[in-house]
């Protein structure tokens, strides 16, 4: 290895993708395995959607190479911290505006009225006409809000509160200092459109990573780089069309589960060599499904440590969240439970009593149906059983939860431990839930 090529302890990331998450694109790093990624993330989803130069619907940083990562191993990636950095933002539900893009508006945006496709932009003012086409001058963002919102959050970190008309305007005026843009970044700030259709909303702030993983094996924009916005992209008309075949190259960093917080462990398939390892969309908060399509999209720092597993070939990603966050049924048995099941035990002379701990698999797919079957199976193959048998565990001892419509849920139940030690991740279940 290349005195320039020798892995870091700490890799510092403030560079960022132009929207597509591209194996042949330069990497970071690498990290050493064991080693932290520190990064400063730009806000996803409306900010990027109202920038047509950048082509993925989203802004996340520039992937990191991990030491000694090859095709078929996995990454755990601890999520030490996650600290949102904006003062505001503004999001909301949306509609596509027809025209203004070719198959995708995520992906490939363009100027209605010179045709330009992808064209950089410059901000004439606030409102929904504010950005607009560098060439001709013409208003360009494809999208519109149907209900729209602007956002402050109190400096503890604890609570937003959606403001009125007169107050989006203020914060239109300075956006890049109110929303806490990287410097490197080049997306236009979505309070430009100071949207007020909503005031006087508290919502608690709980932030999370909406996309956390490794880079694909294809090219692929960020956004879609999950099974339920990757359907778009099959025999699309623009240039980032990819087959189904190709697809299944995914790796799903684009999760929007709202348990991928600090103090959980992520584990993703390395896919390329040197694995990817990239972050961004953190969210301020949100509910199970993100219905209106969108949530409070910010800035931030993550710190990350990542663990080469070696040979642990997994086809999509593997959660312990927190306790805590995992559904009911699902949960660490309690000593007096414990106690219970034995004297049960006892009682109708059952010699056997499973020993068992949490696991969440992640599915995806183009409906959520889809995206159930695509977990089941996944869980399946992970730890050597047929899906009916999932089938059963997830309904007594666990649950279906959304990530995201149309298409990411969490198959979360007890797993075995012979089972979880046999497909190596027992260790991880044991940091995760504290037990010997």
């Amino acid at each position: 290895m290349k005195q320039a090529d020798q892995a870091r302890t700490t890799v510092f990331v403030s560079t960022y993708t132009d929207g597509i998450l591209d194996p042949n694109k330069p990497m970071l790093g690498p990290v050493k395995d064991g080693g932290t990624i520190i990064a400063n993330t730009n806000p996803g989803c409306w900010g990027p959607m109202m920038t047509p130069s950048l082509r993925g619907g989203h802004e996340v940083t520039q992937p990191v190479a991990v030491e000694n990562a090859e095709p078929g191993d996995a990454i755990a990636i601890r999520i030490r911290s996650v600290n949102v950095t904006s003062t505001a933002t503004a999001s909301g539900n949306d509609e596509m505006v027809d025209g203004y893009f070719l198959g995708d508006p995520y992906v490939a945006s363009k100027c209605p009225n010179c045709d330009t496709l992808y064209p950089e932009t410059r901000i004439e003012g606030t409102g929904p006409e504010a950005i607009r086409c560098v060439n001709c001058g013409q208003a360009v963002t494809p999208f519109r809000f149907t209900s729209g919102y602007t956002v402050v959050f109190d400096k503890s970190g604890q609570v937003g509160l959606t403001v009125d008309k007169t107050t989006a305007e203020r914060l239109a005026k300075d956006p890049k200092s109110y929303s806490a843009c990287p410097d490197n970044s080049k997306q236009n700030s979505v309070l430009v459109l100071a949207p007020a259709d909503l005031v006087g909303i508290v919502g608690r702030m709980r932030p999370f990573l909406g996309q956390l993983g490794s880079t694909p094996a294809v090219a692929l924009p960020d956004s879609h780089n999950a099974g339920d916005f990757g359907t778009f992209l099959i025999g699309a008309p623009h240039e980032f069309a990819v087959t189904a075949e190709q697809l299944e190259h995914r790796t799903d960093g684009h999760m929007d589960i709202d348990a991928v917080r600090p103090g959980t462990i992520l584990l993703v398939p390395v896919k390329v060599p040197g694995g990817g390892i990239y972050v961004g969309d953190m969210h301020a908060l949100q509910g199970d499904g993100e219905i209106a399509g969108h949530t409070m999209d910010v800035s931030g720092t993550a710190t990350l440590q990542v663990e080469v597993v070696k040979g642990r070939r997994l086809d999509g990603p593997v959660l312990f969240p927190l306790a805590e966050d995992l559904p009911p049924l699902a949960r660490p048995l309690s000593t007096e439970e414990k106690q219970r099941a034995a004297d049960l035990a006892r009682e109708w002379g059952q010699a056997v009593i499973e020993t068992s701990a949490p696991i969440s698999v992640i599915g995806t797919g183009g409906t959520i149906n889809a995206a159930t079957e695509n977990g089941l199976e996944r869980a399946a193959a992970l730890l050597d059983m047929s899906v009916a048998e999932i089938r059963n565990r997830a309904t007594i001892t666990g649950a279906i939860e959304i990530g995201r419509l149309p298409g990411v849920v969490q198959v979360t139940f007890l797993a075995p431990l012979t089972n979880l030690e046999q497909s190596g991740l027992l260790s991880f279940a044991k940091e995760a839930y504290n037990f010997d």
